[in-house]
Formats: C-alpha cells, structure tokens, sequence
C-alpha cells in the first residue's frame, strides 16, 4: 500500500476510499500515509478475524459448516478477484472479510470433530498438521505474488490468488466425503448451557484473552516489519536484492519444517510424562514470541548506524514460527476439545475473533513507528508478548481446573 495504492495517481481512483479514510481520521486523527496503511491493515486483519465468530454461530443453527465453507471459500476467491483492480480495493477487502467469517472458524471445527473428545494429544497434533497445510500456502503466496508484483505489478499476484482459492475449494469438496457426516448442516440444539459448561466456556474465552497478547507482538511481523526491513536492513547481497514480501515466507517456511522438531520434542517429553498440556504449550510460545521480538532489538543495537544484516530478520521470524506451532494450533485444539457441543463453531469463531482485537491493536500500536525509535519499538513488543506469558503463569492452575474437568 505505501508503495504503490496508496500513492499519488492509485489512491484517488479507489471507489470510497476519500469517505473512507475521512472516517478513519475522524477517530484517530490525521495520518501520513504510512499510519493510513498500517490502519487499514489492522482494521482489514481485525474484521478477518471478527466475522468468523458470526460465520460459526451461522453454521451451528442454521446452514452446517459445510455450506458455510463453500461460500466463505466463494466470497474469498471474488475478494481476491477484486483485488486486482485499484477502483474495486475496498469492495475486495469487503469480500474477503466476509468469505474469512464464513471459512476460518467452521473448517477448523471440522478438523476437531475429525478426533473424539478424549484425545487431546492426536487433536493438538492433528491441528499442528492443520496449521502446517495452511503455512505452505502462506510460504507459497509471499514468494510468487512478491516475484510476480516486482516483474508484472500487484494486480497479477492477486489474479493468481483467486486462481488458487478456487482450487483450494475444489479439492475440499473432493474430499469432503472423508469427514464426519454430523458436522455438515445440523439442526441447532436450543437447550440451555449447564452451569459447568458455562464454566468451561467463561475459562476457554479468559485463554483466549490471554492469547492476545502474544497475536499482537506476533502479526506485526505482517504489518510495520515490512516497512523495518525495507528502511533498515541490507537487502542487496550478490547483486541480488531480496524482495521484502520473502521475509514474510520466513515464520511460515519455519512452521512448516519445525514441525517434526516439534513433534520429536513433544514424543520425547510424553515418554517421561513431561509433555505441557495446552496452557502451557500456549504459554511457552508466548516466550518464543517475546525472544523472537527482541532479537530485533539485538540486531539494532548490534548494527548502530548501520545496515541490518538480513540474517537478523530471518531469525526473527523463524523464532515467530516456531512459536505459532506452540500457541495457535494449541488454542483451536484446547476450544474444540473443551467446549460444549451446542456451540463449538461458535466458539471456534470466538477464538479467531481474538485475533480481531490482536489486529485492531496492531494497527494502533503501529502508527507509533514514526514517533518511537525501532529499538524502543520492538522492545515494547517483547513486553507485550512476555505479558501473555506472565499470565499463563498466574492462571494456569484455576484454569486447568476447569478446562480438564469433564462437565457434569
């Protein structure tokens, strides 16, 4: 956006988009046009993650969370589609915010129902897999639309997105056979939540404000990290400058191939019957995610006035995915085990709506930028990771009390 859309000669043949940044300003103030983008990108990300909890409770009463899937998968691939012209840009985002409610939260309750409701290990491992499938788009999509944007421009990446949406949404329907038939359209259970299945919900959302802490320190690696790398860090090596969006493979390359490290670590521990239950794995990826931040803070005050070596924001965000296998697949696992049947989409969609207020706080947190130095900047950052971290601490017994006590 800060190099091309929201320039001179694109921005003002966006259709709204004069009605919609006045809107904004009203609220924030005004902004230069880095803080509109970052704005744009954490309201953008927020709704993303807001919708799925409307998507989920959708499905659980009325249409099943196969159609669901289907249209969020549709809406998706027009969203994309749209895209690829600057007039369509806030219509685009419209479709993609509302595809994603209806895709995030009914497909990862499908992968849940996929395991009965005692087998914590294969679930959190199964979603581990889950996440892992997803990662090798989010590696694939930076890489080739980034390679694609410095040849052709953006418009093409976008184009070749929808392209893959649509076969993303083929292949579901192949093998939608293979999942559990009562998972499709259901008739939605009206008897009330008994007093230990509210329990058990009020604990599953206290995880999931704890987890915000670490998504917002964690989904900056997608919103000012790039603008960091591009005014810090030396990209030309060899005569070959190193496209910016290939940073951005980097924590999703990691969580893909840290996954059998992972799983070796987690084996090992179970043998000796060590292996943390889900609170404690989210809370140790709330550590990796404040260590990750502050190997950004090494790297500043190593270089000074220098160029960032590109191997620092490599570590940085191989550290980030490593701690994505600890605490995300770890959390939808925790909600699709834990919570009552009569509402597991809905609160599937719930905790993806935890990241709407991650990402609402991302967009906030990054108008600082320009106001703070970079060191200060990603120091903040690390704080606020360790913070989820501390909390997981506090909590962990009175939660695991509830969450690992069958509802009577």
């Amino acid at each position: 956006m800060v190099n091309q859309l929201l320039l001179p000669g694109h921005v003002e043949h966006i259709g709204g988009f004069s009605g919609f940044r006045a809107a904004v300003e009203s609220v924030v103030g005004p902004l230069s046009t880095q803080a509109l983008a970052s704005q744009v990108f954490g309201l953008y990300s927020g709704f993303v993650y807001f919708t799925p909890l409307l998507g989920g409770m959708i499905a659980d009463r009325w249409i099943g969370q196969r159609n669901a899937v289907v249209i969020g998968a549709l809406s998706m691939s027009a969203g994309h589609i749209a895209m690829t012209f600057d007039q369509s840009f806030l219509l685009a985002l419209l479709l993609l915010v509302i595809g994603s409610g209806f895709l995030k939260g009914n497909i990862s309750a499908q992968v849940g129902a996929l395991y009965p409701p005692e087998d914590e290990v294969r679930r959190t491992r199964g979603f581990v897999i889950f996440s892992t499938a997803i990662n090798i788009g989010a590696v694939a999509g930076p890489l080739l639309c980034g390679v694609l944007a410095q040849v052709y421009g953006w418009h093409y990446g976008f184009g070749i997105a929808a392209i893959f949406m649509l076969l993303g949404l083929a292949t579901y329907l192949y093998g939608y056979r293979y999942l559990p038939a009562r998972v499709g359209r259901r008739k939605f259970e009206g008897t009330r939540l008994s007093a230990a299945e509210r329990r058990i919900v009020y604990a599953l959302i206290v995880v999931m404000i704890i987890t915000i802490f670490q998504s917002t320190a964690f989904y900056q690696v997608f919103n000012v990290n790039p603008i960091w790398i591009q005014q810090h860090v030396a990209l030309d090596v060899g005569g070959f400058r190193i496209p910016v969006p290939w940073f951005q493979s980097i924590n999703s390359i990691s969580s893909v191939l840290c996954v059998p490290l992972v799983f070796w670590i987690w084996r090992r521990q179970a043998l000796r019957r060590r292996e943390p239950d889900d609170l404690a794995k989210i809370g140790i990826g709330a550590w990796i995610t404040a260590a990750s931040n502050l190997i950004l803070v090494a790297a500043i005050l190593v270089s000074r006035d220098t160029p960032v070596h590109p191997i620092w924001p490599f570590l940085y965000s191989a550290g980030l995915g490593i701690s994505f296998l600890y605490y995300w697949p770890t959390l939808l696992a925790l909600v699709s085990r834990a919570a009552p049947a009569k509402v597991n989409a809905t609160l599937m969609g719930l905790a993806f709506m935890s990241l709407f207020i991650s990402n609402n706080l991302i967009g906030w947190i990054g108008g600082f930028y320009e106001k703070m130095t970079p060191a200060k900047f990603w120091t903040m950052h690390a704080a606020i990771a360790a913070g989820g971290g501390l909390l997981v601490l506090l909590f962990d017994r009175r939660l695991s009390r509830t969450l690992y006590r069958s509802p009577q």
